[in-house]
């Protein structure tokens, strides 16, 4: 039976954590443990990551996480090793913080989960307490018991919702945590280490600690589909998508969260996790038409901004040079893991566009000039790097803005004029002002605007 209780009412003395994997989950999630003052032992293979942490330098654009981290390491709560036998050696807890990517089928790769369940599971310490933070579907808590084959080991569920851009905010802050274990104990035991949030506490099987992760983000990302058809619907009728979103968001059945509309959805979470679900129903035999209604629509969406692109110049990019702003999926981050901006750069390129593109987080950003060609990560070849927005602009017949970085608001726009060969923009993001961009003598387009 599922229990919610006040995490306020404990808190919970030091623990001896270990978490595997310092990526967008296993950094914020040690950094934060430590900074509650459990004593953290992180693990990261990856070399050029590891250093990085132990020079004190993040490997991933994440606001407040570098403070949050030396504070740990300044303590003496937070190291970092190269193996993981090493960081569960003691340890009373371990967090398994590792990749779980799309199978070709759509379901959850746990490769990598069972990789690691089976490196350390004969090196636990006795009693240890196995959590599953990674997202992982159904039935992987019994699978990671299986693969551990100790009886004196017990595996929990214990999902993260952090968002990217603001995981500081959200380890710190949580809406509520939700723990899972057939071992009810168990479970409260692992909500005990963040008593000091003061956030709800959810104690659940792990079955259904499963699906409330992937339920939450199926939802949002229905949520985000149903708001971009909303805003084709507003360009065909005349409506300002804007003013909708305002109507809609007061009531507070809905609020206003998710109420924006942009390129489609993305990153490492929703596409993933909306067709693990999907997977997972079908495979249960139940016909979940709406969320694949959802995941098409969204598909639809990116197709959308690409014909307002080629309308733009004329109804073909062929040969056309096109300004790109931002290529991370949003703004504040690095990720680029399923960009819907990087799928509509791939979908204009495929159509003979010259796109030149320009992004905070991208390497060679930052004063170097010129295509990145093959040399470059595999998802930006192709593409002309810029230094900055107004190069990337420079000749272009049109600009899309792509990810809503703040930075884009504040342009010299009277420049921007100057160095583009068609004053066109395109803002699938509506980050700017559709009156003021107009009356600087350019064509602006946004999604569902006026």
């Amino acid at each position: 039976m599922t229990t919610r209780t006040n995490a306020r009412e404990a808190r919970a003395a030091s623990r001896r954590v270990a978490v595997i994997g310092a990526g967008y989950v296993g950094l914020p999630t040690a950094a934060t443990l430590a900074h509650f003052g459990h004593r953290v032992a992180l693990a990261e293979r990856e070399q050029t990551r590891l250093a990085a942490l132990r020079s004190g330098r993040m490997p991933i654009v994440e606001s407040g996480l570098d403070e949050l981290v030396a504070g740990g390491v300044s303590a003496g709560n937070l190291r970092f090793t190269a193996s993981a036998v090493d960081a569960v050696a003691g340890a009373e807890f371990v967090f398994l913080c590792v990749p779980t990517p799309q199978g070709a089928d759509g379901s959850a790769d746990l490769s990598y989960v069972e990789a690691a369940a089976k490196e350390v599971g004969a090196h636990l310490e006795p009693g240890a307490i196995v959590v599953n933070k990674s997202t992982v579907p159904v039935g992987s808590a019994t699978m990671v018991e299986q693969v551990i084959g100790r009886p004196d080991i017990r595996v929990v569920s214990n999902p993260e919702f952090l968002r990217e851009g603001t995981a500081v905010v959200d380890s710190l802050n949580p809406d509520r945590l939700v723990v899972g274990a057939d071992d009810a104990q168990a479970a409260a035991t692992v909500g005990e280490l963040f008593s000091s949030t003061g956030a709800p506490l959810i104690v659940t099987d792990a079955t259904t600690s499963e699906t409330i992760k992937y339920a939450s983000n199926a939802f949002l990302a229905t949520k985000l589909s149903f708001v971009n058809a909303l805003a084709g619907l507003c360009e065909e009728v005349g409506a300002d998508v804007r003013d909708v979103m305002l109507g809609l968001g007061y009531d507070k059945r809905i609020g206003f969260e998710f109420l924006r509309p942009g390129p489609g959805w993305g990153g490492s979470c929703l596409p993933k996790d909306t067709r693990a679900l999907l997977h997972i129903a079908g495979e249960a035999g139940y016909d979940f038409s709406l969320l694949a209604g959802a995941i098409a629509s969204n598909e639809q969406q990116l197709a959308r901004v690409v014909a307002k692109v080629e309308a733009a110049c004329g109804d073909s990019v062929d040969g056309v040079t096109v300004g790109v702003w931002g290529l991370t999926f949003k703004a504040n981050t690095d990720d680029r893991r399923d960009s819907p901006a990087l799928q509509i750069v791939r979908r204009l390129v495929a159509l003979g566009a010259k796109v030149q593109a320009f992004d905070p987080t991208v390497a060679g950003s930052d004063g170097s000039d010129g295509t990145e060609g093959d040399d470059g990560p595999e998802d930006l070849r192709g593409l002309a790097l810029r230094r900055d927005p107004y190069e990337a602009a420079a000749g272009a017949s049109v600009v899309v803005v792509l990810t809503e970085w703040d930075e884009f608001r504040w342009l010299d726009f009277s420049r921007l004029l100057k160095v583009m060969g068609v004053p066109s923009i395109i803002d699938a993001r509506n980050l700017l002002d559709p009156a003021a961009v107009r009356r600087m003598g350019f064509t602006y387009t946004g999604i569902g605007r006026r």
